[in-house]
């Protein structure tokens, strides 16, 4: 059974999550509660519900992973990232790392608007969703110090900040499918886009609506298809107009299963997010993994590049763009990376608080 941890993801060929668990210990599942969480705006919610999964022993090495927009932590237990990582012998093998994956706030089973507040929940930005992840970490789950965070995507950018906020807090850091710089270009431009469709459907109603927009495929569909899926493998699974018409028949067919308010929320919350201030900041031990075709992260742009200058201690692993490959989506499985983790880590400085 797929689980559809995104309503992006259901109309995108990213690698799906497979439910069933591959080989690594049961993960566990657990809530805890941020007292009179402080948000960015200056609102206040008196308990912030903050779910997580863990696999693994809280007496392992303490390895946070974070998921992208949409997604939740069960979201990264499928064989094509769990399966690939957290199993005997793999590079972040649960028999001695303690693999701690949060739902951001807005996602999976935290506190998100569709609880009740709808848009009276307060506007998240990433600098928000790390802090609470922190808290979670530190406070709710009594880690002081983490081997490793390694995040995709959203999460990618969440590992940046992360290692920013915090330069003490972790040994190495592992962002995906990201760029530490201004959310801008095609990618804020196609997002907005989204975000607009979606809000001027008659159905949205300001957030206070009875069913879920109509317009609100065709934008995520839209999105997709621009943002994630790899140039070579869209022209080898689509060279013609009826098999790339099939390709927008099936996803525009396939139920999307987010609710509206929490999907304009989970995407505008990227809308501030700019890393590159405060790269000197970072400590730890830093690899960052992009795809050669990320549609959302283009490394001919040079930005990366020029970021990556300033990180004392971190290089760049891109991995070339093929038929296999997905674009943005490529670092959904691990198989391409894997070794450059267990590198990482076999090479990253044993640090502490």
């Amino acid at each position: 059974m797929k689980v559809l941890c995104a309503a992006l993801s259901i109309v995108l060929l990213s690698f799906s999550m497979s439910a069933t668990a591959a080989d690594y210990p049961a993960p566990r599942q657990g809530d805890w509660i941020a007292k009179d969480f402080k948000f960015h705006t200056g609102e206040v919610m008196p308990e912030l519900k903050l779910h997580y999964t863990t696999v693994g022993e809280p007496s392992g090495q303490p390895v946070l992973v974070l998921h992208g927009t949409g997604g939740s932590g069960t979201g990264m237990l499928g064989p094509s990232f769990g399966g690939e990582l957290f199993g005997p012998g793999q590079p972040l093998d649960a028999a001695k790392y303690y693999i701690i994956l949060p739902d951001s706030i807005g996602h999976g089973k935290s506190s998100k608007p569709s609880d009740g507040m709808k848009t009276s929940f307060p506007k998240y930005n990433y600098d928000d969703m790390v802090e609470a992840q922190y808290r979670l970490v530190t406070e709710g789950l009594g880690v002081k110090h983490l081997r490793l965070v390694i995040g995709n995507s959203m999460g990618g950018m969440h590992t940046w900040l992360w290692g920013e906020k915090y330069p003490k807090a972790m040994d190495a850091l592992i962002p995906m499918a990201s760029q530490p710089t201004e959310m801008a270009s095609r990618n804020w431009m196609m997002r907005r886009i989204m975000l607009d469709t979606i809000r001027n459907d008659p159905d949205y109603n300001g957030g206070n609506y009875t069913s879920q927009p109509r317009m609100m495929k065709y934008a995520v569909t839209a999105y997709g298809i621009a943002s994630i899926g790899g140039t070579l493998a869209y022209q080898a699974q689509a060279p013609t107009a009826a098999k790339a018409d099939k390709m927008v028949d099936d996803r525009l067919a396939t139920p999307i299963t987010a609710d509206a308010n929490d999907f304009v929320y989970q995407w505008e919350s990227s809308r501030d997010y700019n890393a590159s201030e405060k790269l000197e900041a970072i400590e730890a031990s830093l690899l960052l993994i992009n795809s050669a075709d990320d549609e959302r992260n283009p490394p001919e742009t040079g930005i990366t590049d020029a970021a990556m200058k300033r990180v004392k201690n971190g290089k760049l692993y891109l991995i070339p763009a093929s038929t296999e490959t997905r674009g943005h989506g490529t670092t959904g499985n691990a198989k391409f990376y894997a070794e450059q983790v267990r590198q990482l880590l076999q090479t990253a400085p044993q640090r502490t608080m």
